[in-house]
């Protein structure tokens, strides 16, 4: 069920919240054993569904009123354990609701449980869970992707309408393209980060995952918004005027082809060809472009983004709350804290990243990883300044792997993060939408494309998805 089709058979009385929560939680009762999706199931669940036909009853619901929804592990709920998929935080008791915790709480929204993730949100797989892979739900062989495997596994296998992720890096788009569902990434600073556990604060993004873009825009529409706990937040800009663009024969799609070539996988290739052409036969106009300094993200990302991860999780040494080890003296036991609660991942990023910031480095690797950034922001700002309104490519270069096939391989992981790295860097929204199947080992693993659009135009985003749903590509 889509948050349209419930929120139909809600207000019209055909089912209850209660009801509907009431099979959402008999469902993962019987498929999160095999999937490990959730790492907790709320017990207030039912409660929140009350309240929320009580809302209904009074005719007070909003979009989201009585929507059963997963939760990222790493976004605060108010007296709700939120680990980050950490031994670090095991234990910890959210003391205050992140803003879009708060924002939905509102509507009524109906929180199922938290979700499965990569530690502290390091990494492409949910393999780097200290709790155990997520499973992806149409090959448990394989993995969900990742750091948001366990929302996009949640979504994709209807144990919950729809799911929030974070996204630093592509976190939220590649497990969507590896499940078969939708993802977003907003503008930066279009969601608040007041309430997400921060692993590189000029990267991170709150967001939705759904079974449909629709979907995503009503959850995105239920969070978005400027908020005074958070400076970088942003308002939300004016509606669309009526002479905007709402069909595919005033789009123009910007392909980086010199870009889409080594390293794709063959099927990946295909597929994005064959969506190129369908979006063409729907009218759009499909031009190629430059984007000279696009082959540099990722090795721009993997210097931004660990040095931002050694400064955040400094905060977690053993004394102010969290895990605590005792030893001898007050550096041994920092050292036996962070050695016991941080898995491989996570201390591998924070070692790169304090010798990155380290003296006589920062200069080489920081101070020049940033000035690329902005050569990157220039080159997007040219392309989009040209006419072009999105840019297009496949959202992850291959389909979802062998659980444990890259676990050996750290640069393989990263590699897979070629395509949405970019759109952090650069602060812009993207998409990733469902764009296909293919076949390994006789199962069929879901493909996608993801669009990238100017900043904080989210809003033609959804239309282009949403004629992308349309030409019957899946």
């Amino acid at each position: 069920m889509t948050i349209a089709e419930a929120r139909k058979k809600l207000d019209s009385g055909e089912i209850t919240a209660v009801e509907l929560a009431k099979g959402y939680l008999a469902r993962i009762e019987k498929e999160n054993p095999k999937l490990n999706a959730y790492l907790e199931v709320y017990d207030d669940v039912l409660e929140q569904a009350k309240a929320a036909d009580k809302l209904i009853a009074a005719k007070k619901q909003g979009p989201m009123t009585g929507i059963p929804i997963s939760v990222k592990d790493n976004i605060l709920i108010k007296g709700k354990v939120a680990s980050s998929a950490s031994k670090m935080l095991e234990k910890y008791v959210a003391s205050y609701d992140a803003t879009v915790i708060t924002k939905l709480k509102k509507q009524g929204a109906v929180f199922l449980g938290r979700t499965n993730m990569d530690e502290f949100a390091m990494g492409g797989s949910t393999e780097n869970s200290a709790y155990g892979p997520t499973k992806n739900p149409h090959d448990v062989g394989r993995v969900p992707g990742g750091s948001s495997g366990g929302a996009a596994a949640s979504v994709a296998a209807d144990l919950a309408v729809a799911a929030l992720g974070s996204d630093t890096g592509g976190s939220i788009r590649q497990p969507a393209s590896f499940c078969g569902v939708v993802g977003l990434k907003p503008t930066y600073g279009a969601v608040s980060r007041s309430g997400v556990m921060a692993m590189a604060s000029s990267l991170d993004q709150i967001g939705p995952i759904a079974k449909t873009v629709e979907d995503a825009e009503t959850l995105f529409n239920a969070i978005a918004g400027r908020d005074p706990l958070d400076s970088t937040s942003i308002d939300r800009p004016a509606s669309p005027k009526s002479d905007e663009k709402t069909d595919a024969k005033k789009f123009v799609i910007g392909v980086p082809r010199d870009f889409i070539k080594e390293g794709v996988d063959a099927d990946v290739l295909a597929n994005f060809n064959a969506s190129l052409e369908a979006l063409k036969g729907a009218g759009a106009e499909i031009r190629d472009v430059s984007l000279p300094n696009l082959k540099y993200s990722l090795a721009v990302y993997y210097v931004l983004m660990p040095a931002e991860v050694s400064s955040n999780l400094a905060r977690f040494d053993g004394v102010r709350y969290g895990l605590h080890k005792d030893a001898a003296t007050g550096i041994e036991e920092y050292f036996a804290t962070r050695r016991e609660g941080f898995g491989a991942e996570s201390r591998r990023r924070i070692m790169l990243g304090t010798y990155v910031l380290s003296t006589g480095y920062y200069d080489a690797y920081y101070s020049k990883a940033n000035a690329v950034r902005e050569l990157l922001i220039k080159d997007f700002e040219k392309v989009f300044a040209s006419g072009v309104d999105f840019i297009l490519t496949p959202t992850s270069p291959v389909p979802a792997f062998k659980i444990g096939e890259k676990s050996a391989d750290p640069l393989s992981m990263y590699l897979a993060d070629i395509f949405t790295v970019s759109a952090n860097i650069v602060t812009l929204p993207a998409i990733s939408v469902p764009s296909g199947t293919t076949e390994r080992d006789g199962k069929k693993l879901p493909l996608g494309i993801q669009f990238t659009a100017p900043y904080a135009r989210e809003d033609t985003l959804f239309a282009i998805g949403t004629l992308f749903e349309k030409a019957n590509i899946v």
